[in-house]
């Protein structure tokens, strides 16, 4: 089995979301001895999509330029990572409602046609079909799930769109408010995955 751990959040040695992420991978790894984990973090020098990018996402490999090819060869890299993992972990902490522009850009940067998705008559086919996401959402004052949360709604739909539907949120939300509370309740959430996933 092959996991793929995607960290968003700019904070380091503080930061909650990639705790919580630690401990489910290490829930995951202990319930799967066989568990092959790649990490990528997406808060440090992702590059935003651009214009010679963009023109090289809709034509074939073989027309591309030189520089088109270049351009392309890190989202190729990070859609090649995705397309091999069986499970997605994704630490989001939420940042002014929404998710951090550096996981934006990395969504920019997978959903790719012909590569995670694929147009067709009856619309876009997403094309990652088969795996399971865990979303670590924490918040210092939006209850995950309200109307202030942007940031679940927005990643289940762009999830859906490039096939990924079997998703599970576990969530630390309203740390600034609630203290400790919400934080037990996210480890005894991943103790409870783990326990399924035994």
């Amino acid at each position: 089995m092959k996991a793929l751990v995607i960290n968003s959040s700019g904070r380091t040695e503080l930061s909650v979301s990639r705790k919580l992420v630690a401990e489910l991978v290490a829930q995951l790894s202990t319930a799967h001895p066989d568990l092959h984990v790649t990490h990528r973090d997406v808060a440090t020098s992702l590059p935003f999509v651009n214009d010679l990018m963009i023109g090289g996402f809709y034509i074939p490999d073989e027309q591309r330029s030189p520089e088109q090819q270049q351009a392309l060869a890190f989202s190729n890299q990070l859609v090649a990572e995705l397309q091999a993992a069986d499970v997605l972990v994704l630490g989001v902490p939420i940042y002014n409602f929404g998710i951090p522009a550096a996981l934006k850009s990395y969504i920019d940067l997978i959903c790719r046609a012909g590569l995670t998705f694929s147009f067709s008559e009856a619309g876009p086919k997403g094309l990652l079909e088969g795996k399971k996401a865990y979303l670590v959402v924490t918040s210092g004052g939006v209850e995950v799930g309200s109307s202030y949360d942007l940031a679940t709604p927005y990643l289940r739909q762009v999830l859906a769109f490039v096939g990924i539907t079997d998703l599970e949120i576990i969530s630390a939300d309203r740390l600034n408010l609630l203290g400790e509370v919400p934080l037990a309740s996210a480890r005894q959430a991943i103790q409870q995955i783990h326990a399924l996933a035994a």
